[in-house]
C-alpha cells in the first residue's frame, strides 16, 4: 500500500533530490531501489511531482521539469538582490578572470544563489545550492560576520565546523577572531580552507537595498559577492582582485 503522510512527503522530496543529483535521466525502478520502497510506491510519489511540473518523464527516465527554473526566479525575487545581478556577476568575471558568485543568508541557511561557473563544471568547488561549509569559505565568512552573535552561534551549532583541509578553521574561538578581522578590513578571504587548490574572496553587500530591516531578525537576508580562483593565480594579483570585487560591491549600493 502506498505510503502517506510525512514519510510520503519526505520520500517525494528525496526523489526530487535524487533526480537533481543524477548525471542523466533516472528510471522509476532505480528510484524505488534508492528509496527502498516498492515500484508501485515510487510511481505513487512520482505522479504528483510530474503533474506539478517538478519532474518530466522521458523515454530514458525522469528528469527535472519546467517548474524548477520558476522556483529559482522566485528565490531571487524573495531575496531582493541588487538589480541586474546576473550582469554584475558577468562583468566581475570578465574583469577578474575568476568565477563570481552571489550568496545569501536567510532564515538560518546560507545559499549560493547565482554563479558564473558553467553548469557542466561538476568539479568546481562552489556550486549553486545550500552551502554547508560557511566556516571555510570567504562568502560564508562575509555573511557570518554580518550576523548578530546569537544567530552566528546558532548557525554554527546546527551546521558544525568540519575540517575540510589542513587550513580549515575548526575552532569557534578562532573563527570569531577571523570574523572580527573580516569586519575590520571589509572583506573575507579563504585560502585553501574549503578546497586545497582554491582561494575565494568575498565582501558583504551594502544593507538597505530592500529598506531598513531589523538586523536581529532570523528572516533578514544578508547578501555577499565573491570570486574564486586557483590559489597560485590569486597570489600573483591579490590587490587587483580585491579592488575589482570592492568596486562591483559598491555598484550594488
Amino acid at each position: 500500500m502506498p505510503s502517506t503522510g510525512p514519510q510520503s512527503v519526505d520520500r517525494a522530496l528525496a526523489i526530487l533530490d535524487a533526480v537533481a543529483d543524477a548525471p542523466g535521466p533516472v528510471g522509476a525502478k532505480a528510484l524505488a531501489r534508492r528509496m527502498e520502497c516498492s515500484l508501485s510506491t515510487a510511481y505513487h510519489l512520482l505522479a504528483p511531482l510530474t503533474a506539478r511540473g517538478y519532474l518530466v518523464r522521458t523515454a530514458q527516465g525522469y528528469v527535472l521539469g519546467p517548474r524548477i527554473p520558476g522556483l529559482h526566479h522566485s528565490l531571487l525575487r524573495h531575496l531582493e538582490p541588487a538589480p541586474r545581478m546576473t550582469d554584475l556577476l558577468a562583468r566581475l568575471r570578465r574583469t577578474t578572470g575568476a568565477e563570481a558568485y552571489y550568496t545569501a543568508y536567510r532564515g538560518g541557511l546560507i545559499t549560493v544563489v547565482e554563479t558564473t561557473a558553467p553548469v557542466t563544471d561538476a568539479a568546481h568547488p562552489f556550486a549553486p545550492g545550500r552551502e554547508t561549509r560557511a566556516h571555510a569559505t570567504a562568502h560564508g565568512k562575509a555573511l557570518l560576520a554580518e550576523l548578530p552573535r546569537p544567530l552566528r552561534r546558532r548557525y554554527l551549532a546546527e551546521h558544525g565546523m568540519a575540517r575540510l583541509t589542513g587550513a580549515t578553521i575548526t575552532s569557534a574561538e578562532l573563527l570569531e577572531a577571523e570574523l572580527s578581522r573580516v569586519r575590520g578590513q571589509g572583506f573575507a578571504v579563504s585560502v585553501g580552507e574549503a578546497d586545497p587548490a582554491y582561494t575565494c574572496l568575498a565582501v558583504a553587500l551594502p544593507r538597505g537595498r530592500g529598506g531598513d530591516r531589523d538586523r536581529d531578525s532570523a528572516g533578514d537576508a544578508v547578501h555577499a559577492l565573491s570570486v574564486s580562483l586557483p590559489t597560485e593565480e590569486f597570489r600573483r594579483r591579490p590587490r587587483e582582485i580585491r579592488t575589482a570585487l570592492a568596486q562591483a560591491a559598491a555598484g550594488c549600493a
